[in-house]
């Protein structure tokens, strides 16, 4: 005679508090299960530049708290001569307006990809990658101008040494992000435009195939470096 044999099932004990709270975190199958790895390390590694953005925030903020010396004026600083009329935030507003439409642009991209409609969606990428490389080419000017006025990372002719020092680590790290993702831009086009994410592709460095999903991947990116702009223009050039 056969012994019938029963499976038992066990379930995990539900865990209060903050320790549950570590718990599931702790577990993919339950705060990731779902979620696409590319998209979830994309916001983790977002999470983690949101802090060094912060940082060197609040060091800027800390400078110009504990300084003794004058602050040099930004509307004075960063204005452009039109004619003979000197024009405060001219460039930073014309910049701000560039990088702000390109989110736009980029939400497009993502909206045409998930509809595979890879023209558009290829069209839109290209767009918003040249929005960011204008973005660079204006930063590029700026920083030529301040240098040729005497801006360095030790000292200006305005006042505190420290603003030159502030004023190229956060717009040079935020540039590099900017420049990485125009980059990166550039590929997903070509991508997009030769069908790769219909096909599923595989990628030239990865053996990972390729999805339409890599665009809105590479939105998140570009959303925060907007966003992180929008901050230092509040912050750096009008405060």
């Amino acid at each position: 005679m056969e012994e019938s044999t029963t499976a038992t099932i066990t379930v995990p004990p539900y865990i209060k508090g903050r320790k549950g709270v570590v718990s599931d975190w702790s577990s993919d199958q339950k705060t990731f299960k779902g979620v696409p790895w590319g998209k979830a390390m994309m916001w983790i590694f977002l999470v983690a530049d949101t802090f060094i953005f912060s940082i060197f925030l609040i060091s800027y903020m800390t400078v110009r708290f504990s300084t003794k010396l004058a602050w040099p004026n930004p509307s004075k600083v960063f204005s452009l001569h039109v004619g003979h009329v000197s024009v405060p935030l001219l460039l930073i507003a014309i910049m701000t307006f560039i990088l702000i439409t390109s989110s736009g642009t980029m939400a497009l991209a993502v909206k045409y990809g998930y509809q595979r409609n890879r023209k558009m969606c290829s069209i839109f990428l290209i767009l918003t990658a040249l929005f960011g490389a204008s973005f660079v080419g204006m930063q590029a000017f700026e920083w030529t101008k301040l240098i040729m006025e005497g801006v360095r990372p030790w000292g200006n002719p305005w006042g505190a040494p420290q603003f030159g020092a502030s004023f190229f680590m956060i717009t040079g790290f935020h540039g590099t992000h900017v420049t990485i993702g125009v980059i990166f831009l550039l590929i997903m086009s070509r991508k997009s435009f030769r069908g790769d994410f219909d096909t599923g592709r595989r990628g030239f460095f990865t053996s990972q195939k390729s999805h339409y999903e890599a665009i809105e991947i590479m939105g998140l990116y570009w959303h925060f470096v907007d966003l992180v702009w929008v901050f230092i223009f509040a912050f750096f050039y009008l405060w």
